[in-house]
């Protein structure tokens, strides 16, 4: 039997290194890391999407998105043939977000965001991963290492018009019930992991590890 290829994606600015404790049995799957480029000049998250797709080498894959990574995902399988499309720690649609981030499209607030300065660590931190983060700067350090400012903007910017309404039904939705980025009173339809946080994919891989195979399989319990 062949194994099945499952591609990882990181979240906003985040490196392959977030995944580092996952752990797929090998003799089913394989796991494969995709990184964050430098987006072009004005290029749009359709176009980047289909520009990364290009680091798939294998036909129907398992595409795995955290965060915007989540976002990025759902957009590369309108031009991959996808066996599964899986999300954590992310929305299905903009309909997901929370009231801030739909403030901040409406009054394009977030173009005031000074990018030079969430480059810094502890920034970026609070930004990718939410509000408590102080002692964990130095683990931060090793997760966070897309700072160009390019693509901080980009990213950033791609999140907030994420233009997406409907969700695709057949998107597995793992998400953690204490997510203060994307909070699971805003979303529908997810598979809960209790005392799951934004960054669950660092300190809730026991789950994911036990979880994934038989999600991927779709042997999992109802």
């Amino acid at each position: 039997m062949s194994k099945i290829p499952v591609y990882l994606m990181p979240g906003l600015a985040a490196s392959t290194a977030i995944f580092e404790r996952i752990a797929l049995p090998e003799d089913a799957f394989e796991i494969h890391l995709l990184e964050w480029e430098i987006p072009l000049d004005k290029e749009s998250l359709a176009d980047y999407a289909k520009r990364l797709t290009v680091k798939i080498k294998h036909a129907n894959p398992v595409l795995i998105g955290v965060s915007f990574g989540g976002i990025l995902v759902q957009e590369m399988a309108k031009y991959v043939e996808a066996r599964k499309v899986i999300i954590i720690s992310s929305v299905k649609s903009n309909v997901e977000f929370p009231r801030r981030m739909k403030i901040a499209k409406t009054t394009k607030a977030y173009k005031l965001i000074p990018m030079n300065l969430i480059a810094n660590i502890e920034s970026l931190a609070k930004f990718s991963f939410g509000e408590k983060v102080n002692q964990r700067l130095k683990l931060y350090e090793k997760f966070l290492s897309v700072r160009d400012i390019r693509y901080l903007n980009w990213a950033v910017e791609q999140v907030i018009l994420w233009n997406r309404t409907a969700a695709d039904e057949k998107v597995i939705h793992i998400h953690g019930d204490m997510d203060d980025v994307f909070p699971i009173k805003y979303i529908k339809n997810c598979v809960v992991v209790k005392g799951g946080t934004h960054i669950m994919i660092l300190n809730k891989y026991k789950w994911l590890n036990e979880n994934l195979p038989s999600i991927i399989l779709g042997t999992e319990k109802e």
